[in-house]
């Protein structure tokens, strides 16, 4: 039997009781990197053959994982949330099928659902993982989803500029939630526009963009009126402030004025 475990996306303890009773079970276990995985593996007293198992031999280890599945039970593991979500095993699983060894998911942490869940934007989402390097895949890529929906990308530290400025190209400025340090001590969830979004110095991030809104005939309605449209669609308050502002031309502290006017009155 091969099992899919998934492990903590930031804190320890988050790790089922069942996916530690199997990694103690099973015969060998296959990691992106055993260095990583190795403090996990010690806190829960969990001592196997560890083989890495990665996207950049993912293709070249398939024979030998296949061949010791065949005898014994393995796990599969990521080096954080669940294998095959923008992590090796996909191949894997569709081998497994060909060749009729059994296969199971042991479930737990996936990143974008605590990001999806710290957003509150609304289903149906679509999950869209890294966006491909090549300009001409991604733009393919983005233009086969369905901008409706709410969007969810994985993000290195390195391309969230690069990331930023295409999705703000072809999605048009949104409200995203920008999260990172997911179910850790600094753990951060950012409201803001995908516009306003800057770099950051390091880590890994979870970009929830809400989906595209029905177009409103704000034109006529006065200022006032359209910062309360975008309060009632979820927007909050600054944000509807300096979108209402964007939108017609004028400073955010003209539109900000207007509403300590009418609160006073």
């Amino acid at each position: 039997m091969v099992y899919f475990v998934a492990t903590p996306i930031g804190n320890m303890k988050e790790i089922t009781f069942r996916a530690v009773e199997v990694l103690q079970q099973v015969e060998a276990i296959f990691c992106e990197d055993t260095r990583h995985s190795l403090p996990l593996l010690k806190k829960y007293d969990i001592d196997k053959p560890l083989y890495s198992y990665h996207k950049y031999n993912e293709k070249g280890s398939l024979e030998f994982v296949l061949s010791q599945a065949q005898t014994k039970d393995i796990a599969v593991i990521s080096d954080a949330g669940m294998p095959c979500v923008s992590d090796p095993g996909n191949l894997l699983v569709n081998a497994l099928q060909q060749q009729e060894i059994p296969y199971t998911v042991v479930s737990g942490p996936s990143a974008f659902v605590n990001a999806f869940v710290l957003s509150g934007f609304s289903t149906p989402f679509t999950f869209a993982g890294f966006l491909p390097v090549k300009t001409i895949d991604r733009t393919r890529y983005i233009e086969g989803l369905d901008a409706s929906h709410t969007l969810i990308f994985y993000m290195s530290v390195h391309d969230i500029e690069r990331d930023r400025d295409f999705l703000l190209e072809k999605l048009g400025d949104r409200r995203v939630c920008l999260v990172k340090e997911i179910s850790k001590l600094h753990e951060q969830a950012r409201f803001s526009m995908l516009s306003e979004i800057q770099p950051d110095d390091k880590g890994e991030f979870v970009l929830v963009v809400e989906g595209k809104q029905p177009t409103a005939n704000w034109e006529s309605l006065d200022p006032l009126q359209h910062v309360n449209m975008l309060m009632e669609q979820g927007t909050d308050k600054n944000t509807a402030i300096k979108t209402v502002a964007r939108l017609r031309g004028v400073s955010k502290n003209e539109i900000y004025q207007l509403t300590l006017e009418k609160n006073n009155q």
